[in-house]
């Protein structure tokens, strides 16, 4: 008898998850399939730590292949599913189209940028939701600074030494922190960088305060670590416009700069939106057991769906790395036990407290509910990602402890195309996150 075939689409947090369960669980009485646009999985919450130098790209890449040997890995990007016809049909690296029967389905699709209507912002701003865009960021942060420093006029140098971080959430609070080490770091070297204007880092938001999704005290304590460090922070500050030169905001006034990095947040995936089921605000409606009402064989998690939330009734689960990874692992699990191997389980989790590394020895945390700031906090927040990474804690820890120990190594890549990698492309990697969640 042919064995059963389980489609899992997306290699986030979520899929990743999925696929380890489920190989672990099913071994290989049933045939999983992983369809996702990269050979690796990508740790999200580590990418600024990326952009800054600090970690090479590789060690926030967990290779697919490597990590679920029972998984077969189909390189693509989701095009359309078929309740019906119980079919995926993709489009492959190189622009070739293919389909994929299932027997289960598993949707893992992850997130996208979230765009709002602003002009000039799909032209002229950075996203930073992949390695790519990551490695982009680094580059351009040390060429401008770099041509900051052998600028012709005051105007010049202070336009291409300003950097712009719109949403300060988790992701753009870390980058901006990040950042300003980055370029500190680099003017130390620079011995011709004039005296003045020097690097500035704005980080903006229209909410009332920093990291708004977070508890007030760590909202506050890593306000202060970025006010202190030299970061211009504007809260109910938003874009009214962006152009080659600059950024105009909500209040009038112009910036000049060459650096807009649009972190406002995600948005899910537009492939669940498409299938006609019912959606809340995107995600893709789903029982407390993940599956799909009316369709007992498929399955979806993390960002793309909106699972309930039974620790808040009424509620469905923020989108957030932390949710994603246990949902997947739920989601292997049922799917699982839909093949005949052990019991299925709702999904019920409480948060076990937030992270946020702010560079150095700085860092804001709350494990298990208690505030953390300074030093502790930065011991923790590294010992929770360490302990999160599925594969590669040695080597990131090796990295960490280089860079305390030595100078950072600040040179451009040369991997990326000079240009702007856009906020929207037809590149899978860039427009759509291999599966991924929201940052945690």
């Amino acid at each position: 008898m042919s064995r059963e075939r389980v489609v899992i689409v997306g290699a986030g947090f979520a899929g990743f998850e999925a696929a380890r369960t489920l190989s672990r669980r099913v071994r290989d009485e049933a045939e999983i399939v992983l369809l996702n646009p990269t050979d690796y999985f990508l740790y999200v919450p580590l990418l600024p730590q990326v952009a800054a130098g600090i970690l090479e790209p590789r060690r926030v890449t967990v290779s697919l292949t490597g990590a679920l040997p029972r998984v077969r890995l189909v390189l693509g990007e989701a095009g359309q599913v078929d309740l019906d016809a119980r079919r995926v049909s993709y489009t492959g690296p190189e622009g070739e189209r293919g389909e994929l029967a299932y027997d289960r389905l598993v949707l893992a699709v992850g997130s996208v940028n979230k765009l709002l209507p602003v002009p000039g912002v799909a032209e002229y701003a950075h996203g930073f939701r992949g390695l790519p865009e990551a490695l982009y960021l680094r580059d351009h942060v040390i060429r401008q600074t770099e041509l900051a420093a052998t600028a012709r006029d005051r105007g010049e140098c202070a336009a291409r030494c300003t950097f712009v971080v719109v949403g300060a959430g988790y992701t753009g609070t870390e980058v901006a922190a990040q950042g300003k080490l980055l370029t500190d770091a680099l003017v130390r070297k620079q011995l011709i960088w004039k005296h003045e204007p020097r690097p500035r880092w704005l980080l903006l938001d229209i909410a009332p305060r920093i990291l708004p999704e977070l508890d007030s005290r760590l909202s506050e304590t890593a306000d202060r670590v970025l006010r202190a460090r030299g970061v211009d922070v504007r809260t109910g500050t938003s874009v009214k416009e962006a152009g080659p030169t600059g950024i105009t905001l909500d209040n009038g006034e112009f910036i000049e700069t060459h650096t807009l990095v649009w972190c406002v947040g995600v948005r899910p995936d537009p492939l669940v939106s498409e299938l006609g089921l019912p959606v809340e605000r995107g995600r893709l409606l789903v029982d407390p057991q993940l599956n799909v009402p009316g369709h007992p064989e498929v399955f979806a998690c993390g960002d793309a769906a909106a699972v309930p939330d039974l620790s808040r009734p009424g509620k469905f689960t923020p989108m957030t790395a932390q949710h994603a990874g246990r949902q997947g692992k739920m989601a292997g699990r049922n799917v699982a036990a839909s093949l005949g191997h052990g019991e299925r389980g709702t999904y019920k989790h409480n948060d076990l407290g937030f992270v946020v590394d702010l560079g150095g020895v700085k860092a804001a945390a709350n494990p298990l509910g208690v505030p953390l700031s300074g030093p502790l906090a930065a011991a923790v927040t590294r010992g929770y990602h360490l302990a999160a990474m599925p594969g590669n804690r040695a080597r990131v820890a090796a990295d960490w402890l280089l860079e305390a120990a030595l100078p950072r190594q600040a040179v451009q890549l040369g991997l990326v195309r000079s240009g702007a990698v856009p906020l929207e492309s037809s590149s899978p990697e860039l427009v759509r996150s291999p599966g991924g969640a929201g940052k945690e």
